[in-house]
């Protein structure tokens, strides 16, 4: 069944549909995939009976002749930030360890309304935070790809780290992340896969563990842009429980892609030709360029003049709104309890939180509260959210010159696992072209370009205007033809 491991969702949808092969065959063979690939370490849980269950339905649903949804038979990872009902749920966190809702988030119901099956619970970043998947409680997770020449663990960026190991590593089609910093497309552009982040609200974040409830927005992860764009038609769409929820039809992407860019304007931020930027990301931004004119875009120059103060704005947005969201983490209601004998209810919720969170999470939390608190909101916050008004305007004012905007997803390629763990800016830095379009909420993804000369994956990403990943979508197909990137790693797992 090896064959079956490298078909990404529409080419298994397709395949199921058409009687090439059962959905069950599919599930059969990547739960087989999962359970060699441990020491990938990219799943916290793994769920194989979910996956058949799903797939068994599909297969009987094909033989009524009944529709089989538009992921019908395709096994997926979900990041284990959404809620599954009945499925251990922990952020990565020790605080959640052993956590089960009784409920599901929206968007993984609406994966199984669609017919997709669970493979399991995919590891992360704890709470989301982390740019290289070392901040879990579980372990860190490795990425399928090492460097030319080292047998060095690399890191599968973060935080979705889990979702985007396994699916370069070939042991799911496809897998959802959530983007709150960057944290779908970097991970993507690490591992040689596809990613998008859709506008803000396009998908609901009720179920999804908070970590920066501005930020939050969830995306899918896959190995083609076709693939993004048929499971972001599933995962989207407006609900009522989430009131930052767009009520807006979801548009027919699949159908609309369309790689011809004639009479498009696809900007280049001068702004983002940033010093420590590798040699190799820009060279392949030149080359991003090259490929889009092909397709028939105009390249024209744009100024984007806040980017600088994009990234300390967004590490005092988040970590505040993260200081708020995780304050309901104190061991009275679930989760951890950690209760010393004889403790008060203050020194229970000390004890909890000082066991039940990871140093990066505390640290986090405290930026949070200090920018917060009394004496520093309006030197801190408010400039920081007056800093955020400032980069929306510049986007569109540039959209006023262009369709959609060209820049690198990265600074640099993958590093190797403990590089940058004792130097939060220097992980910090990986975020500074994703963050700008996360503090606008608008649309992006980071699509595959090339090797550099370690033989290490480097992306590109798209930035669109609002509500128009449509045009995302284009432009990154546009650079996945003529990118022709087919690169795969090596297996050592």
């Amino acid at each position: 069944m090896s064959d079956i491991l490298d078909l990404g969702v529409k080419d298994i949808r397709d395949g199921v549909a058409k009687g090439d092969f059962t959905a069950r065959e599919v599930a059969d063979a990547f739960n087989t995939a999962v359970a060699a690939a441990s020491e990938l370490n990219a799943f916290i849980v793994t769920t194989p009976d979910h996956a058949t269950a799903a797939a068994d339905a599909v297969d009987a649903r094909r033989e009524k002749g009944e529709d089989l949804g538009k992921m019908g038979g395709v096994p997926i990872g979900m990041k284990d930030l959404f809620a599954t009902k009945g499925v251990q749920t922990t952020a990565a966190s020790h605080i959640l360890e052993g956590f089960t809702p009784q409920y599901e988030s929206t968007v993984s119901q609406n994966l199984w309304d669609a017919g997709a099956g669970m493979l399991g619970k995919l590891n992360l970043d704890q709470f989301a935070m982390g740019s290289s998947n070392e901040t879990s409680y579980f372990g860190n997770v490795s990425s399928p790809w090492k460097k030319d020449g080292t047998n060095a663990a690399m890191s599968p960026g973060g935080s979705s780290g889990g979702s985007s190991s396994a699916v370069s590593a070939r042991i799911a089609p496809a897998a959802t992340g959530t983007d709150t910093g960057g944290s779908i497309r970097q991970p993507a552009a690490f591992t040689g896969i596809c990613g998008i982040k859709p506008t803000y609200g396009r998908c609901s974040r009720w179920g999804v563990v908070a970590f920066a409830s501005s930020l939050d927005q969830a995306g899918p992860m896959a190995r083609s842009v076709e693939d993004c764009a048929i499971m972001l038609e599933a995962m989207a769409g407006f609900d009522p429980k989430d009131s930052t929820s767009l009520e807006m039809d979801v548009p027919a992407w699949e159908s609309g892609l369309d790689a011809n860019l004639k009479g498009k304007k696809i900007g280049i931020p001068r702004e983002y030709r940033m010093d420590g930027t590798d040699e190799e990301i820009l060279k392949s931004w030149e080359q991003g360029k090259e490929w889009l004119r092909d397709a028939g875009a105009e390249i024209v120059d744009i100024s984007l003049p806040h980017t600088k103060y994009a990234l300390p704005a967004y590490y005092i947005v988040a970590p505040a709104e993260a200081s708020s969201n995780l304050a309901r983490y104190d061991g009275v209601r679930y989760g951890l309890r950690d209760l010393p004998d004889g403790a008060g209810l203050q020194d229970m919720y000390a004890a909890t939180r000082a066991a039940g969170f990871g140093d990066e999470v505390k640290r986090r939390i405290l930026i949070g509260t200090y920018v917060l608190s009394a004496g520093f909101y309006d030197a801190y916050y408010t400039q920081a959210q007056k800093i955020r008004t400032l980069i929306s305007k510049d986007f569109s004012a540039a959209f006023g010159e262009c369709d959609a905007i060209l820049a690198p997803t990265t600074p640099t390629a993958s590093f190797p696992l403990g590089e940058n763990q004792d130097d939060p800016l220097a992980m910090y830095l990986n975020d500074v072209f994703a963050v700008p379009a996360s503090l606008a909420g608008l649309p992006a993804m980071s699509v595959p370009a090339m090797l550099n000369a370690d033989g290490l994956p480097l992306g590109l990403q798209i930035v669109g205007k609002p509500f128009d990943e449509q045009g995302v979508l284009n432009a990154g197909l546009a650079i996945q033809q003529r990118a022709g990137f087919e690169a795969k790693p090596e297996k050592w797992w």
